[in-house]
């Protein structure tokens, strides 16, 4: 019996999702969550065999709580399950070792026979992201990711200065050409870019 655990944060979805799954006479599912935390809760309290995440969730994404997983060694796979067809947080999910990233577009039976596939080695990923997944790298350097990390916190260019150690015109110096990689015209627009893109941690 393959044990699953769900998380997934639209209340109707998830239990879409565990009785379509329970319908399956090798897969049983042990529990399920609305966040990350408790999604992490539950495999650590029923040692799963496979996570099925959903990426945007409260209190912890579904990529935080994968790469959590994984710095723990946890043997739980995960495979994540979202509307989502981000190149950004495909390339997350790679490095966070999931198992199989798949659209909720996807034929419902195409879920099961993933999680079967997963629990032989596989891995398995949505064609379209495949496609585009290294079409569009974060142009940024880890500098400007940091400081346009700091400005989403909503620090200004004075506390972004004290924090990183730098002169203030420097700071304004790395916003510019935040803006003009991102070709946005304030702060708000490139957080809002990179956020769609999936290139904040």
């Amino acid at each position: 019996m393959i044990r699953i655990v769900i998380a997934e944060d639209q209340r109707m979805m998830l239990g879409a999702l565990g009785s379509l799954l329970d319908l399956e006479d090798d897969l049983e599912v042990v529990g399920k969550a609305t966040n990350g935390e408790d999604a992490l809760a539950l495999v650590q309290l029923h040692d799963p065999d496979i996570c099925i995440m959903d990426i945007e969730m409260p209190i912890k994404s579904g990529l935080e709580a994968a790469e959590e997983l994984k710095e723990k060694g946890s043997n739980c796979k995960v495979i994540i399950l979202t509307t989502f067809a981000r190149s950004g947080y495909f390339q997350r999910a790679i490095k966070a070792g999931v198992s199989a990233y798949l659209l909720k577009d996807s034929p419902s039976e195409e879920l099961a026979s993933t999680i079967r596939s997963v629990m032989e080695g596989k891995r398995i990923y949505a064609p379209e992201l495949i496609e585009t997944a290294y079409s569009e790298e974060n142009p940024l350097t880890n500098r400007e990711k940091e400081v346009l990390e700091l400005v989403a916190d909503g620090k200004n260019t004075n506390e972004i200065a004290d924090k990183l150690k730098i002169k203030t015109g420097t700071v304004r110096n790395y916003i510019s050409g935040i803006l003009d990689k991102l070709e946005v015209k304030n702060r708000i627009e490139a957080i809002t870019r990179s956020k769609e893109k999936g290139w904040f941690k």
